[in-house]
């Protein structure tokens, strides 16, 4: 990594295991007042759960989350076998520590954890990177520290930042609301959101990465975008020239789609990082979703320094197969200025045809 790159990088990494340590010492702060209460017989807020089972479950998850980053790469497609994180006859002084322990495991593992390395989680593309087990970790604290001074009649009203957190990482689809906080109870079914109708199921996303031979596409989340889009590297080490004036442009339509409640990340932008050094050469992406005949446009660009190498086709190509082994889209569009014929290759080399000359641009499609 650049020294910069590198640097801002490493504050990102180091902001989402400050955001794991803030909101575990939060939960046990409040949660603390009940040590001496019923917590196998009290039930935590709207859940069937205990109390002690809802922080059993917590602490479970924080382990868990910081065991499958620590072990990355031995276990891909499944969790780690680790057992239960608390002791059964464990009280609920106990089982605070346990909290306050499992959370300082998950933040130092998000600390160890390199910005691109990737561990599984099943929901929904099959793994998460560190900042994404990070904001699962301050999402479970936060909504189950909830649940259980709720049970107990505390009162709990945590910091709106680290609910931002979770919600500009983890639920790209959900609608900012008027403050973080209640948007994020009421996201998870825990809340009324004027306007809006009751949630009954619910499901966090982590970002999308796709493999792209020597580069891999890399998802970004509404927290990236909004860095982008005001002249940030959205957490990415970027070669010289990077990111380009394209890359901003896409990042900002992805915050503005993020803002009005119709972002759907897998085709939103993606950033190409390259193999060999992890360093981000460019971004690619949808100009959104797929319409009603299953049609949506691609978009793309590359850092100068990066140019002539082959990456925008082969990148192009991983996208685009991705795309149309999808059951939603039936066909890709680009255009490309008539004298940009550098990009008239790639699309032509990705098996783009071209079809019509619209508005001074030519037209290229690809069918499935």
């Amino acid at each position: 990594m650049t020294d910069v790159g590198g640097q801002r990088a490493a504050e990102a990494v180091e902001r989402a295991a400050e955001a794991v340590e803030r909101v575990v010492a939060d939960a046990a702060r409040v949660l603390r007042a009940a040590a001496r209460r019923d917590w196998d017989g009290t039930r935590a807020g709207s859940l069937e759960w205990s109390c002690r089972r809802a922080a059993e479950h917590l602490a479970g998850a924080l382990l868990a989350y910081a065991g499958q980053l620590a072990g990355r790469g031995r276990h891909t497609d499944r969790y780690a076998p680790l057992g239960p994180a608390v002791d059964e006859g464990a009280d609920p002084a106990g089982l605070l520590d346990v909290l306050e322990t499992t959370g300082t495991l998950l933040a130092m593992a998000v600390r160890t954890t390199p910005p691109r390395a990737r561990a599984f989680h099943p929901f929904p593309f099959g793994s998460a990177n560190g900042e994404g087990f990070a904001a699962m970790g301050v999402t479970e604290t936060l909504l189950h520290t909830y649940d259980i001074a709720t049970g107990f009649g505390l009162a709990y009203e945590p910091d709106g930042r680290l609910a931002e957190f979770a919600l500009t990482r983890i639920f790209p689809k959900v609608r900012p609301g008027p403050a973080p906080w209640p948007t994020l109870l009421w996201a998870t079914g825990r809340g009324g959101l004027h306007g809006r109708e009751p949630v009954t199921e619910w499901m966090w996303t982590n970002s999308l990465v796709i493999p792209a031979g020597r580069l891999t596409l890399e998802g970004v989340t509404p927290a990236a975008a909004a860095d982008l889009a005001v002249g940030g590297n959205g957490g990415f080490d970027w070669v010289e020239g990077g990111p380009y004036e394209g890359t901003r442009e896409a990042a900002a339509m992805t915050l503005k789609a993020y803002e009005t409640g119709v972002h759907r990340p897998e085709f939103g932008l993606f950033v190409l990082v390259r193999e060999e050094d992890a360093r981000a050469v460019g971004g690619m992406g949808f100009h959104g979703p797929p319409d009603e005949d299953g049609r949506t446009e691609i978009g793309y660009d590359l850092a100068t320094s990066a140019r002539g190498r082959g990456y925008a086709t082969e990148a192009l190509r991983a996208l685009s197969e991705w795309a149309l082994a999808r059951t939603d889209v039936r066909s890709l569009f680009a255009t490309v200025e008539p004298a940009n014929l550098p990009s008239q290759r790639v699309v032509a080399r990705a098996g783009f045809r071209r079809v019509a000359a619209e508005d001074e641009l030519f037209a290229y499609e690809l069918r499935g």
